[in-house]
């Protein structure tokens, strides 16, 4: 039986995808992993008031002190120190952030209004 001629630009060209292919899925895992960080740290910097003027290193101690205070009380009080340091160092930099700091700065499921009394609901 006589073998066929397999065309050696056609192999080529299907060991190029092949390997590049092989390339795109290992390097998938370190790509998704980047964007759920980068996500991550979009939304911690969006629940620290006045983030933006904050260094990373700023932005873990807050987070490490929030932890560590064992009441909503404790950390309300933290909250507004926080916030008057933010005012003043946005005045320095000649910047403005909101006047009121927000009241809750949790998010996540049983922070929002939820499903309340809707069109679908019975009473």
């Amino acid at each position: 039986m006589k073998k066929p001629k397999v065309n050696s630009d056609v192999l080529t060209l299907v060991l190029a995808a092949s390997v590049s292919m092989a390339a795109a899925i290992a390097t998938f895992p370190a790509q998704a992993q980047d964007q759920i960080r980068d996500q991550t740290q979009l939304r911690t910097q969006d629940q620290i008031y006045g983030s933006q003027l904050m260094t990373q290193t700023e932005r873990e101690a807050y987070w490490t002190r929030m932890r560590s205070l064992k009441t909503e009380e404790e950390r309300n009080v933290f909250r507004l120190q926080h916030h008057e340091q933010m005012q003043e160092r946005a005045r320095l930099k000649g910047l403005q952030l909101p006047d009121q700091p927000p009241t809750q700065q949790r998010t996540g499921p049983g922070t929002g209004p939820g499903a309340g009394a809707g069109p679908m609901r019975k009473m």
